[in-house]
């Protein structure tokens, strides 16, 4: 295996600590995206704007502020992506696991099975916004252009 480029070898301590390192990147970021817009419309802040998936509507403004915090979290997770995950193919995983991890903490807060449909529409755009954004810039560093050697030419 040493002649191929980026072997990969099973490491369980390097992706559980991934794990561990987005979520929280995820509840993170979120807690301080959240933070930004109730300290904007003078509200309270509160555990149920991340947990409680009776909060986020159209109908209401705290609903709608909720919605804007979750969408602008998933582009900051894309960079999170690309800063810890560093790898193309794996960003659609650690999405989904992140998400993942989200829902069970949603059902655990509220003792319930998260059934709002714009609670799954809100969680269905941020795993696609923060799985495509994350692979684009991840690809884009994996591609750049990786210099050989940097001793002049000679002319032959």
């Amino acid at each position: 295996m040493a002649g191929q480029f980026r072997s990969y070898v099973w490491d369980p301590l390097l992706i559980v600590s991934q794990i561990v390192l987005m979520q929280m990147v995820y509840y993170g970021s979120l807690g301080l995206w959240l933070a930004l817009v109730d300290g904007l419309v003078r509200s309270s802040p509160s555990l149920d704007q991340m947990f409680d998936a009776e909060i986020l509507g159209f109908s209401t403004p705290p609903g709608r502020l909720s919605m804007m915090s979750f969408i602008l979290n998933a582009l900051t997770c894309a960079l999170g992506l690309l800063y810890f995950i560093r790898r193309g193919k794996q960003c659609l995983d650690f999405t989904v696991t992140v998400h993942f991890f989200h829902l069970l903490g949603c059902w655990f807060y509220s003792s319930r099975f998260p059934s709002a449909l714009t609670w799954w529409l809100v969680q269905i755009v941020c795993i696609a916004l923060m799985a495509v954004i994350g692979e684009y810039l991840c690809m884009r560093t994996e591609l750049k252009e990786i210099p050989l050697n940097s001793a002049p030419k000679s002319n032959v």
